[in-house]
């Protein structure tokens, strides 16, 4: 392949060389704390509290930063007036301060140069890059149009990014939460309920008598408001029942695990709704009040017996039943988990669909129990003139496909930065802000292809991550402890306004999201876009139209504010979904038009060969992706991941406990690093499991490089959604190295 654009590693330069600014926090693993902090007890080493919201993970939990007198960051501990954590954080939220603390930051501004020959980075002042980006930025739009340039986002960070490139006159913006994550379950639930679940979602797990998992781990994903509500209701003696083909923590405190066989789960799902239905089990009042399609949907599952099901899940047709039952006795104070990483094998929409149905079925959207209905508050958007309409949009990327696609699609966004004779809508820009390319998104060779072929390759990020080492030019983004960003405004059960503000000033050269975007919209003429100097400004005006004032918010951290709608639906209004009918669609006209099966079928997959066994990976409490494999306090935790191996595989293989080996998936990619092996019954005889978000390959990385396997570098076989372009990554199997190949890692 061409490289005009070489991966080069970040070392000393931009995070080592350049002196420390505005104190450096000196508490961390293995130093010594200013104060007993085991006591519980506040000493004078504390200055103050300050608030903030979380962006470890998407959950955004409210908490109060304490700041000694010299300006370190001691601890973080939750905000108790906040719904989402009630004053708890899980240990993401707590270990946070080590993303600030991390001697591994970027530092300053780098760009790429060549210098003897060879591409490297130096160090830049602020100006010099922006003017560079800028002047890059206008040459794009003057050759190709300004919506050839794109954002690839995620994280709070994103929404000044997009601004600038709505005002710049693109939408071409992207995030892999969509297409690699939750996207087929937001599309599955609004086209049965006309809307989705949000984030975080609305599910009643607190007063639920029945909850059912499938292919979800809460306590490993951690998503700390359901953990909490979830250990209140196995206290209060709810039934969990857990689909997977591993016993996950959620499994272990299940009265029911079903190790059902991957891949299978739709069959599984069809069979439950067989047996509500045929056994007349299910809630015939809401059905008859909210639903249409019951009679279509009677005759479309009338075979898909739990015998039926046995054969294809490995689930015995009693189990099918008596779990149904459970349902049923419960309904409906019962939730189908919807789940969040979704894009599973390529026809994710349809098994969210079955999803929900089956909640539709025993009568939980809109019930105490089941799925509440959220009401957030609105927060007036900060006076600016009209953004310019696009010549073209993400959805010309799409060229047909994807019809229900809703949010733009990743992988076509990079598809469109790849050129082709005749292609009518190019991207030859990016800006990359707070993902990590790298090790989110699954066909490498498409990745890297579309890289050496952009014009404009910008990178902000606070860590030098894998993507920092492809990047034109190298932006240095504060932590979120060290700035302003948008008020959190989760709509939930209690409308909740949450702020974030700076506990320090940025350390080193790093700059807030906020100002970057609006320093670069300023070089390109854009200025009447951010009619502020600082963000606080834009804070302050929108309290004030609510009625808040930012001298309360910093003194409060969070604002809950009274419902002006019921939480639970009024048996006796008459409740409107917000499909085009008013009522829940369990037959989908909508898929039936754009050429889709309009209720859920079951498609056999792609089964591994001898040898290979199916790759499952997920999540871990202590870690969020890849975002936290650096942070000191929380590699203490978990520094590595494990592959889990059944033990009738690990003798077949003459594997031992503890034993280093290499993966090497069905097209012979072998992982870059070794992977240590946990001998368990907990994981099914086909399948093999790891933590996603290890085995970083960036040496600047101290205490990340070279632990454990990165799970996304052997999925190289995706199953796309044709309903909405979600990239089915769960159809990839693996094989044991155990002699250590002749090249262990890329450099």
């Amino acid at each position: 392949m061409h490289t005009r654009r070489k991966f080069i590693k970040i070392s000393s330069l931009g995070i080592g060389a350049t002196a420390f600014a505005g104190g450096m926090a000196k508490w961390a693993i293995g130093s010594t704390s200013p104060t007993n902090i085991s006591t519980g007890s506040q000493s004078l080493a504390f200055g103050k509290k300050v608030a903030t919201y979380c962006e470890v993970c998407f959950w955004k939990c409210a908490g109060w930063a304490y700041v000694t007198p010299n300006n370190q960051i001691q601890k973080i501990i939750g905000n108790a007036d906040d719904p989402q954590c009630n004053g708890r954080l899980c240990p993401r939220g707590t270990g946070g301060v080590g993303m600030f603390s991390d001697p591994d930051r970027l530092k300053t501004p780098l760009m790429r140069v060549t210098k003897n020959g060879e591409q490297t980075y130096r160090e830049a002042s602020w100006d010099e890059a922006l003017d560079f980006i800028a002047k890059k930025m206008k040459e794009i739009a003057e050759k190709y149009g300004p919506e050839s340039m794109a954002l690839f986002n995620h994280g709070s960070s994103g929404k000044h990014f997009t601004q600038l490139l709505n005002a710049f006159g693109s939408n071409n913006v992207t995030a892999p939460s969509f297409a690699q994550c939750r996207g087929p379950r937001d599309t599955g639930f609004e086209l049965t309920f006309g809307e989705s679940v949000s984030s975080p979602e609305v599910t009643d797990i607190r007063d639920t008598r029945c909850m059912v998992l499938i292919g979800s781990h809460i306590g490993e994903n951690m998503h700390n408001g359901q953990v909490q509500e979830m250990s209140e209701a196995i206290d209060k003696g709810a039934v969990i029942i857990t689909v997977d083909p591993r016993l996950s923590t959620a499994a272990s405190k299940s009265k029911y695990w079903l190790p059902i066989k991957p891949s299978t789960d739709l069959a599984l799902l069809l069979s439950w709704i067989h047996v509500l239905i045929y056994d007349d089990i299910y809630n015939k009042e809401y059905v008859a009040k909210y639903a249409e399609g019951f009679n279509e949907l009677k005759e479309h599952v009338k075979d898909f017996t739990p015998e039926w099901a046995y054969g294809i899940t490995t689930i015995k047709p009693e189990q099918i039943r008596q779990t149904a039952r459970e349902m049923a006795n419960a309904a409906p104070a019962v939730i189908i988990h919807p789940g969040r990483h979704t894009t599973w094998y390529g026809d994710d929409v349809q098994r969210s669909r079955a999803i929900a149905i089956l909640n539709a079925l025993l009568g939980s959207w809109g019930n105490r129990g089941g799925i509440f209905l959220k009401e957030g508050i609105k927060i007036p958007e900060f006076p600016r003139p009209a953004y310019p309409k696009p010549a073209w949009s993400w959805q010309d990327t799409l060229n047909g496909r994807y019809p229900l696609a809703k949010e733009s699609i990743t992988n076509t966004i990079i598809e469109a930065s790849i050129p082709e004779e005749g292609k009518e809508h190019q991207i030859k820009g990016w800006i990359v802000s707070g993902t990590n390319l790298i090790v989110s998104i699954p066909l490498k060779e498409q990745l890297m292809k579309a890289m050496q072929s952009l014009e404009l390759l910008v990178v902000v990020d606070t860590m030098p991550m894998e993507i920092t080492g492809y990047a034109d030019v190298v932006l240095p983004e504060c932590t979120y402890l060290e700035r302003y960003d948008d008020l959190r405004a989760t709509a939930h059960r209690e409308p909740t306004l949450c702020l974030r503000m700076p506990a320090v000033e940025p350390l080193y050269e790093t700059k807030p999201a906020w100002w970057i975007s609006k320093q670069i919209g300023e070089r390109l003429g854009l200025g009447a876009y951010y009619n502020y100097t600082d963000f606080k400004e834009v804070i302050d005006w929108q309290l004030k139209q609510v009625g808040l004032s930012l001298s309360e918010m910093e003194r409060i951290g969070t604002k809950k504010f009274a419902r002006k709608t019921p939480v639970y639906i009024d048996p006796n209004s008459d409740h409107q979904f917000k499909t085009s009918s008013g009522k829940i669609h369990f037959y989908s006209k909508e898929l039936e038009e754009a050429g889709f099966d309009p209720m859920p079928k079951y498609t056999a997959h792609d089964q591994p060969e001898d040898g290979f066994y199916r790759l499952i990976y997920g999540r871990a409490p202590m870690h969020t992706f890849s975002r936290t494999a650096n942070n000191r306090n929380l590699v203490a935790l978990m520094p590595e991941n494990s592959v889990w191996v059944n033990p009738q595989v690990a003798e077949l293989w003459g594997l031992k406990k503890d034993q280093y080996v290499w993966l090497k998936n069905q097209d012979g990619i072998v992982s870059n690093f070794s992977v240590k092996v946990r001998v368990t019954e907990r994981i099914r005889w086909d399948s093999v499991y790891i933590v996603h978000g290890f085995g970083h390959h960036h040496k600047p990385l101290t205490y990340a490089f070279g632990r454990g396997v990165n799970d996304t570098e052997l999925i190289s076989k995706i199953s796309v959604d044709p309903i909405m372009g979600g990239t089915g990554m769960r159809g990839n199997f693996v094989t044991f190295v155990k002699v250590q190949p002749k090249k262990e890692a890329k450099s």
